[in-house]
């Protein structure tokens, strides 16, 4: 399942289903990535086998402020790590999520409460209800989708 709602139309109050939400085009896609300069990784990992140290190193390389969010580390990436992202104490542009589905919920509420404007769920990180929560409170959502390869896809020779 892909899903993105980058900018629908949203009443709050209304309910909706999954099948409400679109495709972000290429052109949105492109505006987020261009758009957005520091990044909170939200379950980021130390080791760099795994997914989220992938992309995160990659971004970092591409030129982006990287904001680990690992409630169990002091530092990764040669970056402080942060234990929520309402603990953050600056603002960041958007939360790449590298959490399983049913953690989603929590990580909305906390991206909620810090006034993060956009999530980006990764590959197979997709909770309806983590969704809706973060539709119905305005933010800009990519679902399923690697925040690495649309970089790579869209803008690898721009930056």
């Amino acid at each position: 399942v892909t899903v993105i709602a980058p900018a629908i139309p949203y009443q709050r109050g209304k309910l909706f289903s999954m099948s409400d939400l679109r495709l972000p085009t290429d052109e949105e896609l492109l505006e987020v990535l261009q758009m957005v300069k520091t990044i909170a990784v939200v379950g980021l990992s130390p080791d760099p086998n795994r997914p989220s140290n992938e992309v995160a190193s990659y971004l970092l390389q591409a030129g982006y402020r990287i904001v680990p969010v690992n409630p169990s580390l002091d530092q990764v990436l040669g970056e402080k790590s942060y234990p929520s992202l309402a603990a953050i104490p600056f603002s960041v542009d958007i939360a790449v999520v590298f959490r399983r589905p049913e953690a989603l919920p929590a990580v909305v509420a906390d991206a909620i409460e810090a006034k993060t404007p956009r999530l980006w769920f990764q590959l197979g990180v997709v909770n309806e209800d983590a969704i809706q929560m973060a539709l119905a409170a305005g933010k800009q959502a990519v679902v399923n989708r690697c925040i690495k390869v649309e970089h790579r896809r869209l803008l690898a020779g721009l930056r």
